[in-house]
């Protein structure tokens, strides 16, 4: 168990929390939300004694371990994987050590000899004849090879990096773990076996995450940080979003009904209040009225951008034909593919992280150019794109609304219509002003999107635009999406987010085949199933 008491945070004039008092208990897996700058990450820091309170404690009980997700890869760069996984289990890594240096030595001291005898068994007790086998079982489930495992970390590329890092918390296996975002840079696959881990992990479970799917299937409880208080509920995601919403009505239809009643007292007060056969009663009324206190209905800190894509011409029934192409690096990603997409169809580019998924996105979309074959898009196609990379696209040295206006129509737009337009996209006041290079990555995601929103393109291509947004940015993504009627092609690791959208799946194997699947995740899922037990 772990209980915050009385936690307040203050940067300057700004209050992130006040006065928290909350307690999560052991057996308990909680989903830690909230809108982007209201101090989710400041407070598990707060939990995880990274970061002192305004005011405040946080205790933890007696004996207990606490373990959380470090984003400091590059302390390890020169250090074998296996390596950083182990100092996972500080306790474990030291015995380790110290036995690999005993043993290294040609002739030991009797006192070495002495210490060596002691150290097999402070080694077995602390799981060291198995460390191995453990460390090696979560990288492969965080899909990293077991040929890579006695690689230097500096072998691997970002992404993976932090799935290292990841591995090394688990490895600890704390009684409380807590986890920042542990499904960044984590495909579908290593999702779903993170999640499957964390619901056998037998003691305390914290997470911040904006996968929806994630959120649904790891929880027990939401701690929801909003009004600068955190409230808890039981269940996951959408329990949660369901009893908000049911609580805010019950107090809009209570409210309503006061309102209702003190209309009435208010009219027979006025009517009569000076008619002295009825003044008993008219001030019994006004006694009635008094005591009558409408709920307070706080506005949320939570904010959802206006996304709506609405395509400037019409688009024909050819998008896109790739006839035989093949894309080759150091090694062939895939080879000979034939893809045919019309409109009106919303496509999913899947598979595991390294397959190649962008470098299809970007052989469709013409951005790059095949070894082999050839794409030809139909004549009416008007592209708008997200890339995986917000530097791929935005100038770092521009203001935002500069870099904005760039891609208004034709016939212009003036600033008051550009701050407008910001504006539904949550860029407020001098915010507009930002230089893109100190702009967060959520808001440049929002940048980009108001950009597509600009272009008025219909077709529509997206390379992981959940990434860098919060839940509110995502659902409203998400709903804009389900509303446009042209063709929408998307590479994502959001389960959630393919689910409601995809009405076809195209997935790139490790082995570089290309699976074309007419129909939705949950169709081709089934569909491998069948597949794998008619084998």
């Amino acid at each position: 168990m772990i209980a915050a008491t009385d936690v307040s945070m203050r940067f300057g004039q700004q209050m992130l929390f006040e006065n928290v008092s909350v307690k999560f208990n052991s057996g308990c897996r909680y989903g830690l939300i909230g809108a982007n700058g209201s101090g989710k990450s400041t407070f598990m820091k707060i939990l995880s004694g990274q970061q002192d309170s305004t005011t405040g404690s946080v205790a933890i009980d007696k004996d207990c371990r606490m373990g959380f997700l470090k984003q400091n890869h590059y302390d390890y760069e020169d250090v074998p994987i296996l390596d950083v996984v182990y100092m996972g289990n500080e306790n474990l890594w030291k015995i380790h050590q110290e036995r690999e240096y005993l043993y290294s030595k040609l002739e030991l001291t009797d006192e070495e000899e002495e210490r060596a005898n002691d150290i097999e068994g402070l080694f077995g007790d602390a799981g060291g004849y198995t460390m191995e086998a453990d460390a090696a079982k979560l990288l492969v489930g965080l899909g990293i090879p077991v040929e890579k495992h006695n690689q230097p970390l500096s072998s691997l590329t970002g992404g993976f990096k932090l799935r290292v890092l990841l591995a090394q918390v688990l490895f600890y296996n704390p009684d409380i773990l807590l986890l920042d975002e542990p499904t960044n840079h984590l495909d579908i696959s290593s999702i779903d076996w993170l999640c499957n881990l964390l619901k056998n992990h037998k003691g305390t479970v914290i997470v911040i995450s904006h996968n929806r799917y994630f959120l649904n299937e790891v929880c027990t409880h939401i701690a929801d940080l909003d009004y600068q208080e955190i409230r808890l509920f039981t269940g996951n995601y959408d329990d949660f979003m369901t009893a908000n919403e049911i609580a805010l009505e019950r107090v809009r239809r209570e409210n309503a009904k006061k309102e209702s009643r003190i209309s009435e007292l208010k009219e027979f007060i006025n009517r009569f209040g000076a008619n002295a056969s009825k003044a008993r009663q008219a001030t019994s009324r006004q006694k009635e009225l008094e005591k009558i206190q409408l709920e307070e209905i706080k506005p949320s800190s939570r904010v959802s951008p206006y996304i709506r894509f609405n395509p400037r011409t019409r688009l024909g029934s050819k998008v896109l034909e790739a006839s035989g192409i093949s894309k080759v690096y150091d090694h062939t990603l895939f080879k000979d593919v034939d893809i045919t997409i019309g409109n009106e169809e919303k496509v999913a580019i899947i598979g595991t992280n390294g397959v190649g998924k962008t470098t299809l996105l970007k052989l469709l979309l013409k951005l790059i150019e095949p070894n082999d074959g050839d794409v030809v898009h139909g004549e009416t196609v008007q592209l708008s794109y997200f890339p995986q990379d917000a530097s791929d696209i935005l100038n770092m040295e521009d203001r935002a609304i500069d870099w904005l206006a760039r891609f208004a129509p034709e016939e212009g737009l003036n600033e008051m219509e550009l701050r407008s337009f910001m504006g539904k996209m949550l860029f407020s006041g001098d915010e507009v002003n930002k230089f893109v290079k100190v702009l967060s990555g959520g808001e440049k995601a929002r940048l980009i999107l108001a950009k597509m929103m600009l272009e008025a393109g219909n077709v529509l291509a997206l390379d992981e635009p959940t990434n860098h947004l919060d839940l509110e940015s995502i659902e409203a993504l998400n709903y804009s999406l389900t509303l446009f009627k042209n063709t929408v092609i998307f590479v994502s690791h959001d389960r959630e987010f393919i689910s409601s959208l995809a009405t076809r799946i195209i997935e790139i194997d490790n082995d570089g085949k290309v699976i074309d699947f007419p129909g939705t995740l949950a169709e081709y899922e089934d569909f491998k199933k069948r597949r794998a037990k008619g084998k």
